[in-house]
């Protein structure tokens, strides 16, 4: 069972990247996934959600607007659009597949029963 997060960079505020989150040794089709991120010295901060039962979606206030999640079950991949990038968005992100909790309006890490490795967005000129 393995999740793979690729498609990190480096990019010029303003940017775009598409980061991929591919399952091996299972399905994502029976599972929420969520995108996480840790920028040093700081802690995990939910990102975005997708869930499998409706396909409805979840973005921290800091992305709404500027990011995009989805799912493309063929491929087993889970893709987040970023779009108008900032230095903030500056991290390393986690894709990871389970249930979502979400407290007080904030996507936590606890309840995904799978995590990937992250790949680095550095996003500066």
């Amino acid at each position: 069972v393995q999740l793979q997060a690729s498609g990190g960079g480096l990019v010029q505020p303003g940017g775009s990247l598409r980061l991929s989150c591919a399952a091996s040794g299972f399905t994502l089709d029976y599972y929420a996934i969520a995108w996480f991120r840790q920028a040093p010295g700081k802690e995990r901060e939910g990102v975005s959600f997708i869930r499998s039962s409706d396909g409805s979606t979840y973005y921290a206030d800091s992305v709404k607007g500027r990011f995009s999640i989805s799912r493309d079950n063929a491929l087993n991949t889970v893709y987040l659009q970023m779009n108008s990038l900032k230095p903030e968005d500056t991290a390393v992100y986690y894709c990871a597949a389970g249930f979502v909790t979400v407290v007080h309006g904030t996507l936590i890490p606890d309840g995904m029963d799978y995590w990937g490795k992250g790949t680095l967005v550095t996003v500066s000129s």
